[in-house]
């Protein structure tokens, strides 16, 4: 594989796909984009963290070798754009990759990266695991019993970016077209967003839900939707979530109201595919979470749930995320850029090192996953936290971004 402008690794192999399943080498290359703002610094402290995972639970007999590749304002230096062709190569040539948060520039004409990302890569399902660690401050009462993971669909939706400013030509068009052809009464000073949803993408999304809810064996899988108000888009993907349900899943789901029928005669191995309104469903995360485990969303409604839930938890700073297509992945930073503190070795880097150990999860490098994560978590009990934990934990030291990734790998070195 060549590329324009990039340095491939001297040494490591590629990730690779063999009857819809990855093949992943004991030195796998991995691509990772450092991210703009604060990117630098949280991805140098997820690096080492990564690392000492990997070195502690496989030795010498595994090894990850990282592969820079460009986006945002690095590529823009490099390339003189802010999503070069390289980087998208790179990408699906070596299936997995890492990234820290990126800056859509400001102006006209510039869409967001991280949406051209998913979608130039059709990375149809952005998954965000929230889970509570013990020690960190929370405004509920039982963060503990938070523990739910989100399936967002990533490419439609209003996130699909079809709009037409208000006063423009096309703007023009499409309102005295709606106005005419459509029965619409469209005010002629409106801008115009489209709203797609699709069965293709939406199914796709459900049914990746529901397989990752019975390999796991979690006990229910909730479409989220607003079909009752958008009946043909919201609505339509709550019916194609059904019906991915029972056509291809007959063996091991069960509708709500199949296992209401049969109360306690219904299996305890079946997952339960359940449907709530979104307005509904931000409310009982908050007071009912224990009744949630596995939610499937339409993209703006899973946007808005997953930080919602992120913020019972601990927050931004402590939430991973993933960008999953059928085989191609890309793990990031769920929060953004947050230029005031770029350089000062002073965020808060969990974000961006959970999202690496879901990376080693999805690798089946199960071992140093679940190292990272006791790591993390050992390291909170510990109180030496970063500035956004520390001022909101009685009786915490505040540390550097670099300190507390060491606080982590200190308790990886330790484990047993």
């Amino acid at each position: 594989m060549k590329f324009e402008k990039l340095n491939l690794p001297l040494e490591g192999n590629r990730i690779e796909v063999e009857d819809g399943q990855l093949r992943v080498p004991a030195d796998p290359i991995i691509p990772f984009i450092e991210g703009d703002g604060i990117g630098p610094d949280i991805w140098a402290a997820a690096r080492r963290v990564l690392d000492a995972a990997v070195a502690k639970a496989y030795g010498p007999k595994r090894r990850v070798h990282w592969f820079e590749i460009y986006a945002g304002g690095k590529a823009r230096d490099r390339y003189g754009e802010w999503l070069p062709h390289d980087t998208l190569e790179a990408v699906r040539h070596y299936m997995v990759a890492i990234k820290g948060p990126l800056t859509t520039p400001i102006g006209g004409g510039y869409r967001s990266l991280n949406v051209t990302l998913r979608q130039e890569l059709n990375l149809y399902a952005c998954i965000r695991p929230v889970r509570y660690f013990e020690g960190v401050p929370s405004p509920v009462k039982r963060p503990d019993l938070v523990d739910l993971i989100i399936f967002r669909e990533n490419t439609e939706d209003v996130y699909a970016g079809i709009e037409w400013r208000e006063g423009t030509e096309k703007c023009r068009k499409v309102i005295e077209f709606l106005n005419r052809e459509m029965g619409c009464s469209i005010p002629a000073d409106a801008a115009i967003g489209v709203k797609t949803m699709s069965a293709r993408a939406s199914k796709q999304l459900v049914r990746k839900a529901i397989r990752f809810a019975i390999e796991r064996k979690k006990p229910s899988v909730t479409l989220v939707h607003k079909g009752n108000i958008m009946k043909y888009t919201e609505g339509a993907f709550k019916e194609w979530g059904y019906q991915v349900a029972k056509e291809e899943f007959p063996e091991y789901t069960l509708t709500e109201e199949e296992a209401g029928k049969l109360g306690d005669a219904a299996p305890k191995s079946k997952v339960i595919v359940k449907d709530r309104i979104a307005d509904s469903t931000f409310q009982q995360i908050l007071v009912r979470p224990s009744e949630y485990s596995v939610l499937a969303t339409p993209n703006l409604n899973g946007d808005y749930l997953s930080d919602a839930a992120a913020a019972q938890v601990g927050g931004l700073g402590i939430a991973p995320g993933a960008n999953v297509g059928d085989t191609t992945a890309v793990f990031e930073a769920t929060h953004g850029t947050a230029p005031a503190y770029a350089g000062q070795d002073k965020v808060n880097p969990g974000s961006l090192i959970l999202s690496g150990a879901m990376m080693f999860e999805y690798m089946g490098w199960l071992e140093a996953a679940d190292l990272v994560v006791e790591g993390m978590q050992d390291a909170i009990k510990g109180r030496r936290v970063t500035y956004d934990l520390a001022r909101q934990m009685e009786g915490a030291v505040t540390v550097k971004c670099s300190e507390f990734a060491d606080a982590i790998i200190a308790r990886i070195r330790d484990s047993n």
